[in-house]
């Protein structure tokens, strides 16, 4: 039994159906909280120690190395019955999205300093602090995110190539 079909088993009958109707949706939301960690920590170790006066490099970085993990993980598990194309198509298509998602994720953050100039001397380190998180972490991540699930579920992972994988994913697996 998966950790999903744990979960789903112990979840009240209401809610349990709405679950397994966005199964893809609850997948890809529990996959982004795990980059969301690897985005978050790789950005703090680097803007608060090599690229400190690069916020905005520093968390261009961390959302690269999240996506990569992003693409192993939404591929083996959240979209895994759907695809189907040949695997560096594929991820050619998974990376251009996630760039433009880069950049939809970088924007607030931008404004936040250099629009609205929230950092160091203009504002205390902490207000700084927070303002960076509110706009690179919460807003940019949010509107990516929204752009991500769209442009994955239509380019890179259409359900009408998912025929193909859902039947060599029955063919590779044996008899219980």
């Amino acid at each position: 039994m998966t950790v999903v079909e744990s979960v789903l088993n112990r979840t009240p009958e209401p809610l349990r159906s709405v679950l397994i109707k966005h199964r893809e949706l609850l997948k890809f939301a529990i996959v982004g909280g795990t980059t969301f960690l690897v985005d978050n920590g790789v950005w703090y170790l680097l803007k608060l120690s090599v690229l400190e006066s690069k916020p905005t490099t520093a968390k261009a970085i961390a959302i690269i190395v999240a996506t990569i993990v992003s693409y192993i993980l939404n591929r083996e598990w959240s979209f895994r019955t759907r695809g189907g194309r040949e695997r560096t198509h594929e991820a050619a298509l998974f990376f251009v999205i996630s760039g433009v998602a880069v950049v939809v994720n970088l924007i607030p953050l931008y404004a936040s300093r250099y629009v609205f100039h929230l950092e160091t001397p203009h504002v205390s380190r902490l207000v700084q602090e927070i303002a960076d998180f509110a706009s690179g972490s919460i807003i940019g991540m949010l509107l990516a995110m929204v752009f991500r699930f769209w442009g994955f579920k239509k380019w890179v992972f259409p359900d009408e190539l998912g025929e193909r994988r859902r039947d060599s994913d029955q063919v590779t697996r044996l008899p219980r």
